[in-house]
């Protein structure tokens, strides 16, 4: 049995602790929250991006409640980290929780900037315990299709790329997200899923060309980024939180191949991903497995019951990201082309 102890307690804990549910053999043994909220259990009020049902309330009979995480990370019992707090103290509480020997899987980004990232994964290549960012696309069904279908050239080559993340300000944790000095804005909380997963398709990207504004938060609020990548495709993806009230939240990818066209959006419910082939009837995609969440601490898991360290997500991918992020910033402001080293 892995026993697990989350820190932080708000929508991406919550989202957590209903993915561990569907794991087998791991158990959500201690609950952490510095600021003191929510540890009675009782998380029924945390809002997210996402409209989830099942509000989280927790028996606590077997569950221990931690307010200081110094305490939690001295619990012999814990084996898995999992740090669900605001961006600021993802490096602190990672490079601690690793220097006591634990496993950690930190949700993103990695960092607020990429030193710090890489002093996160400097920490884990020392330590015994193993270390993934909670980049959940590379888990969800439908992402992991269009991956495959890539890698494999199933429709030919890709000749073009386009991934959309767009929403409505946050309306939660808004003392956070709302100080770009603190979230990153959009650009590192929101638009780095599709930074990370367009580098998991195509690789690290050559360079980045990227424009956008700031709206609330005094960080980028909406980006789009076009990517020079190695196999030539045109590849952009486009990522904001600086729609109007009552847009909500979508997220959505085209990918034109040389033989078919793939287009997934999330608006469409059942028939999100759609294919459609010359000479054929457009078809919708049904993909087996459960959401990205329940993929990417599933491979945590069982990374730490096989004693290996996590590969289809690394320390080292989730610190490109936020590098890749920082490109796309400083190409804004500048505004030219950045080449990625």
């Amino acid at each position: 049995m892995i026993n697990v102890g989350i820190v932080g307690l708000g929508f991406m804990a919550a989202t957590h602790i209903k993915a561990y549910r569907q794991i087998r053999g791991v158990r959500l043994a201690a609950i952490c929250n510095p600021s003191g909220r929510r540890l009675d259990g009782n998380l029924s009020d945390v809002a997210g991006n996402i409209d989830v049902a099942d509000p989280v309330k927790l028996d606590m009979t077997r569950i221990k409640a931690y307010r200081e995480f110094n305490d939690l990370l001295t619990d012999r019992d814990i084996h898995l980290i999992d740090i669900c707090t605001p961006t600021p103290s993802h490096h602190p509480s990672a490079v601690a929780a690793l220097k006591a020997g634990k496993h950690v899987i930190c949700e993103k980004p990695l960092a607020r900037t990429s030193k710090l990232a890489r002093e996160m994964v400097s920490m884990a290549s020392k330590s015994k315990g193993f270390f993934m960012p909670a980049m959940c696309l590379r888990f969800w069904p439908e992402w992991k299709w269009v991956k495959e279908a890539i890698d494999e050239k199933r429709f030919g080559k890709v000749l073009g790329a386009r991934f959309r993340r767009v929403a409505e300000p946050p309306g939660w944790g808004q003392q956070n997200f709302f100080n770009g000095k603190r979230s990153g804005g959009a650009l590192l909380d929101l638009h780095i899923h599709d930074v990370d997963f367009v580098q998991f398709c195509f690789g690290r990207p050559r360079s980045v060309c990227a424009a956008g504004y700031s709206k609330f938060s005094g960080a980028i609020d909406h980006v789009v980024a076009q990517y020079e990548v190695a196999s030539g495709a045109i590849v952009h993806a486009e990522g904001s939180w600086a729609m109007t009230r009552g847009f909500g939240f979508t997220m959505s990818y085209t990918v034109n191949f040389e033989k078919a066209t793939v287009d997934y959006d999330f608006a469409r419910g059942a028939d999100a991903l759609r294919l459609f082939q010359e000479g054929r009837a457009a078809r919708t995609v049904k993909c087996k497995g459960k959401d990205g969440f329940v993929g990417e601490l599933s491979h945590m898991v069982e990374c730490i019951r096989e004693g290996r360290a996590p590969s289809v997500v690394t320390g080292e991918d989730g610190c490109s990201a936020v590098e890749i992020c920082e490109a796309e910033e400083r190409s804004i402001r500048e505004r030219r082309s950045v080449r990625l080293t």
